[in-house]
């Protein structure tokens, strides 16, 4: 018999979540949500406003913790909210500063890269609303980390700069990195999974249960 060559196991999830259940007072928010991610994958998280989306990449990222069920992560986590958080009176970079110091990529690739270059010393309160949102995903881009999670990450955002952005993803990609992304608006990405969140709105409360 002639042997045959050990067949190559897939590799592990990068994120596994399994059976997450959260609470937000006695309304019941998210309901046995489970998902895996490999490296390489894009996945849109979808649903009706007040789905929990934005509830489960906080949990996700371990800003919450599940009322039941487990986020297993096996990766350095970046994490983008609807807040921009940058100081008005501060430059660029210095509201930039940290992310760039605790980071593992160069300031100056990433603000090229996101075309902020030329805003490098000028205070955050004259930047434009997409130019703002352009700096805070500046700060996902120094983390240098494997797993992006972006809730709404195009809001403010024009058409050449969303172009820009899925560019910049379809490299992290490219490189093995993964992330799972909210948006209202199309994102040029090839080979996006989609993981839909139902709406738990008329969900009796607990103590009714």
């Amino acid at each position: 018999m002639i042997p045959q060559p050990p067949s190559s196991a897939p590799p592990p999830p990068i994120l596994d979540v399994r059976d997450v259940t959260v609470f937000r007072g006695d309304r019941l928010v998210l309901d046995g949500v489970s998902l895996s991610l490999f490296p390489g994958d894009a996945m849109i998280l979808t649903g009706p406003n007040g789905a929990g989306k934005s509830t489960l990449l906080r949990t996700i990222s371990g800003l919450r913790k599940p009322d039941g069920g487990t986020v297993d992560r096996q990766t350095e986590i970046a994490w983008l909210g609807h807040q921009d958080a940058l100081k008005p009176g501060l430059t660029l970079t210095q509201n930039l500063a940290l992310a760039a110091k605790l980071g593992k990529n160069q300031m100056n690739e990433v603000l090229e890269a996101l075309d902020l270059a030329f805003l490098a010393d000028l205070p955050a309160r004259l930047l434009s609303s997409g130019q703002k949102r352009r700096a805070a995903f500046a700060r996902v881009m120094l983390s240098g980390a494997e797993l992006w999670l972006l809730d709404e990450p195009t809001v403010g955002l024009d058409v050449a700069s969303i172009e820009r952005l899925g560019a910049i993803m379809a490299e992290h990609r490219a490189k093995g990195g993964a992330m799972i992304v909210t948006t209202h608006v199309p994102l040029p990405l090839e080979n996006t999974r989609s993981h839909e969140l139902p709406s738990l709105a008329n969900s009796e409360p607990l103590w009714l249960s």
